[in-house]
């Protein structure tokens, strides 16, 4: 059986809900601005590591609000009044995440209650796999070549299948600001600032060693190459804090970690 090093970081949070049902108490949720229009809501939850873990999602504002990873439910009444101090949450239109984790979408569905005109939207894997079956209003397939223009944003969808995990994992890449919302990459524990320009790459090999989260399969390094090549200035990260400055050598630097842990 697996120890909890092993497990996923959902798998984790999930046997520390599990213990404690009123996981959420005393917790509260941070919100700051990461880049232009583009918010980071935060929940450090102890516990998890010995310097506990942070669970963020992003939401990017304008004329059609998208949010970006949904937190699981027993963080609904934290998360969604985190998005109500900067949008009334009924104005939400767009729901995406990287991949299907309970941290990721748990609470998808109790977000589609509250915003009536909310839909989700992602590539056509995640919605034949798993979101034709979870969602409770019909997902949107996510635009092939063009962006995803939200008015004030223009994001583009990038399959990234198996990076860091799960076969219909994708990423967006918001052109209006240079900003990557990265999903689980560069992932790192502890309770940190909403924006750093210091190195992730050491913190986030770190948490590799401990979660073993990540596929080191031949089309990791292509993958982290391709993102990097969009010369990201600005890295949302969903654990940790979000990476302001050279995104792509943070990527490059990742993919050398990466492949020195698989020799």
């Amino acid at each position: 059986m697996a120890n909890a090093h092993e497990m996923s970081i959902a798998q984790t949070l999930l046997k520390l809900g599990a213990q404690d049902e009123r996981m959420n108490t005393g917790l509260h949720t941070d919100v700051d601005e990461i880049a232009e229009g583009i918010f980071r809501l935060s929940t450090w939850v102890p516990g998890i590591t010995e310097h506990g873990f942070t669970f963020n999602q992003f939401l990017l504002t304008g004329e059609q609000p998208f949010l970006f990873h949904c937190g699981m439910r027993q963080l609904f009444p934290l998360v969604s009044g985190a998005i109500a101090k900067v949008i009334p949450l009924e104005r939400l239109r767009w729901i995406s995440l990287a991949h299907i984790e309970a941290d990721e979408c748990g609470a998808m569905n109790m977000l589609l209650a509250a915003a009536p005109h909310a839909e989700v939207i992602h590539g056509p894997l995640a919605i034949m796999l798993s979101l034709n079956d979870m969602c409770d209003r019909p997902p949107v397939v996510a635009p092939g070549s063009d962006a995803h223009d939200i008015g004030g944003h223009r994001l583009r969808f990038i399959a990234t299948p198996h990076v860091p995990h799960n076969w219909e994992s994708g990423l967006w890449f918001d052109e209006t600001t240079s900003t990557l919302l990265a999903g689980d990459l560069l992932t790192h524990t502890g309770k940190c600032s909403a924006l750093t320009e210091s190195d992730c790459v050491a913190p986030a090999l770190e948490a590799e060693e401990l979660f073993h989260a990540t596929g080191l399969t031949t089309n990791l390094a292509p993958t982290l190459e391709q993102l990097a090549q969009l010369q990201p200035t600005t890295l949302a990260l969903m654990h940790g804090a979000s990476f302001t400055g050279d995104g792509a050598g943070q990527l490059r630097g990742l993919a050398e970690g990466y492949a020195a842990m698989a020799r």
